[in-house]
């Protein structure tokens, strides 16, 4: 695309694409390539503990493939032949493992205590020969999770009220000192990364830092399609410290094309090889954590739509329910429904579904419907009950008879 403006909507549908929701889902079985296809286009997939409905990992692949064996992921994650990997991407992630070097100077300034949150820094340069320790008992007894060190405790405070155990680990994790062996009840068991990882792996040598860094631009900027500066940046949490050089360098190498967006205040990149649909055909629920809108501000600009994690959020400024998964139809974030499972009656609970100003419930129901079926019945599921909450569930409502 040689032009040098675009139009919000015409950024819209490029960002869609970059993100795998031009193309229709597979007719058949999804297998490991067509998983393997997804995260060589959107880089990671978002780890997060809430299991209203699911977890949260898990619901991008079925956003752009359908229904898929949930199975299917946690093998290419955690078998002994495993493909992706857990580190800190975009937060806690899994990323295909042909990036692990790429995120080598990453681990290496944690080693040195940068790029951490400030108590697990504090902690681990405080604490270095109780950390040294607990690597050794990792070295000795692994794989473990935090409760089986020999002084481990479950910590307090819930998810966040880690024991010095916890912190131990979770430091060595960050440094790439250990490393996720696989996971018991969403529960992180570590081990070192010559017992999980096979030795070709380990034995690929890191590019320099500044290399790295540009491949991961690289691949930001191939998963966002057009983007602006910040919006890079987030996409794998790149410092600020000598990120415009890597930006300079790419728009240099042609690799980004400087362009402008009508109604974006700042500069955007295209990146080099995107494509421009006429049209996107998408129907998709998206996980609060699907990469096409973590970055709340840039779905304001995309999509006009103001989301923020109501999960976080006081109960008394919730405006749309709990777990609130936007609606993607066409190329427009055209609703938001509230759900969860009920594992115990084997139902998909709509607990409430609003559509976004000037979006008709009538021509959103039946397409929601259909996706809300089809999720139910992935998740082992017999059927949705809809509540009527929100000015779209009377039309899902009639939908389900």
């Amino acid at each position: 695309m040689a032009r040098e403006r675009f139009s919000n909507a015409e950024a819209r549908r490029i960002a869609l694409a970059a993100q795998g929701f031009a193309e229709p889902r597979p007719g058949g079985a999804v297998d490991a390539r067509h998983v393997r296809r997804v995260l060589d286009r959107i880089g990671l997939l978002q780890i997060d503990s809430v299991n209203v409905l699911v977890r949260s990992h898990y619901l991008p692949l079925h956003a752009r493939l359908g229904s898929y064996p949930a199975a299917l992921l946690d093998r290419l994650a955690y078998d002994r032949r495993r493909s992706l990997f857990e580190y800190w991407g975009h937060e806690a992630s899994l990323l295909p493992l042909a990036l692990r070097p790429l995120m080598r100077w990453r681990m290496e300034r944690a080693a040195r205590g940068e790029g951490l949150y400030i108590g697990l820094a504090r902690f681990g340069a405080e604490r270095a020969d109780y950390v040294r320790r607990v690597l050794a008992e990792v070295a000795d007894r692994g794989p473990l999770t935090a409760g089986e060190l020999s002084d481990g405790s479950r910590g307090e405070g819930g998810w966040w009220g880690w024991s010095d155990g916890k912190r131990a680990l979770e430091f060595l994790f960050w440094a790439g000192r250990v490393t996720t062996a696989t996971r018991r009840n969403f529960e992180r068991v570590y081990d070192l990364p010559e017992r999980v990882f096979a030795a070709d792996v380990l034995a690929h040598p890191p590019p320099p830092e500044d290399e790295a860094q540009r491949e991961l631009l690289r691949r930001s900027a191939q998963a966002l399609g057009i983007a602006t500066e910040r919006d890079l940046r987030d996409y794998f949490r790149m410092p600020v410290a000598g990120f415009r050089e890597r930006l300079a360098e790419l728009v240099e190498a042609g690799d980004l094309l400087p362009v402008a967006v009508d109604g974006w205040d700042r500069p955007a990149f295209l990146a080099a090889g995107a494509r421009l649909p006429r049209r996107i055909d998408a129907a998709a629920l998206l996980s609060p954590f699907d990469s096409l809108i973590w970055e709340r501000d840039r779905t304001e600009r995309l999509f006009d739509f103001h989301y923020r994690l109501a999960f976080y959020t006081p109960a008394e400024r919730r405006t749309h329910g709990y777990y609130v998964l936007p609606f993607l139809l066409g190329d427009r974030l055209v609703g938001r429904v509230d759900l969860k499972a009920d594992r115990t009656a084997r139902k998909l609970l709509v607990l409430a579904a609003h559509a976004e100003p000037g979006a008709d419930p009538a021509a959103i129901a039946a397409p929601l419907h259909g996706e809300l079926a089809g999720l139910a019945r992935w998740l082992g599921l017999d059927g949705t009950v809809v509540a009527p909450k929100g000015d779209l569930a009377p039309a899902l409502l009639r939908m389900t008879g």
